[in-house]
């Protein structure tokens, strides 16, 4: 498949990670993201033609807002379906170099120094280190807390994006702590901007 635009010199600094979980549909979530941002497409529950479709549907949004999006699973197949890169869970490290070889962006995530270690041996243009703060999706994972995030930042040797409980405020506080640009990932916080923008055209509706 034909790449939609080039591949950006550097990932994205602000991504929307996808999950089931979530009330509001990821393609409709990825029409409010800022131009330039980035999303992470896992759904793995769906089937595979559900999952092609919802890919498809993303990737329909992506060309007019230019993001960057990026599925998770085998390089051959986020290269088959038409996305930006693929997102390698820790099993898959071994295929980072068959997804540079597609022309993909590579990105994993990092939990502890093993597999901050794992991604740096596999080249990962991106890491998405969490938990960060605590969060709603793993209730039950222990935050890591800023010096432990910047430890495995330094370790992973890739752009560093922080991962659990964040928002666009702690995402410029991580940048003032660490003196230099970071990235931040989110699920709910780019929901409950959903939910707050509807409830102000709600509002702008109702006659007065």
């Amino acid at each position: 498949m034909v790449r939609r635009h080039p591949l950006p010199l550097r990932l994205p600094n602000q991504w929307l990670f996808s999950d089931e979980r979530l009330t509001t549909g990821i393609a409709d979530l990825a029409v409010l993201l800022p131009p330039g941002s980035g999303i992470v497409l896992r759904h793995d529950g769906l089937s595979k033609g559900v999952r092609w479709r919802l890919l498809r549907r993303l990737m329909r949004v992506a060309r007019a807002r230019e993001l960057t999006v990026l599925l998770a699973g085998r390089p051959d197949v986020a290269r088959r379906w038409g996305a930006d890169g693929v997102h390698l869970r820790q099993h898959d490290a071994a295929r980072a170099g068959q997804a540079r070889r597609l022309g993909l962006l590579v990105t994993m995530p990092v939990h502890d120094t093993r597999e901050a270690r794992r991604a740096r041996h596999a080249a990962a243009d991106g890491v998405f280190i969490s938990p960060l703060h605590s969060t709603r999706s793993h209730p039950d994972a222990a935050a890591l807390g800023l010096a432990a995030w910047l430890r495995l930042a330094r370790l992973s040797g890739a752009q560093a994006i922080a991962l659990g409980g964040m928002t666009a405020t702690r995402g410029r506080l991580l940048n003032r702590a660490r003196g230099k640009q970071s990235g931040w990932a989110a699920i709910d916080a780019w929901e409950e901007s959903a939910t707050k923008r509807r409830a102000r055209q709600k509002r702008k509706a109702v006659p007065t």
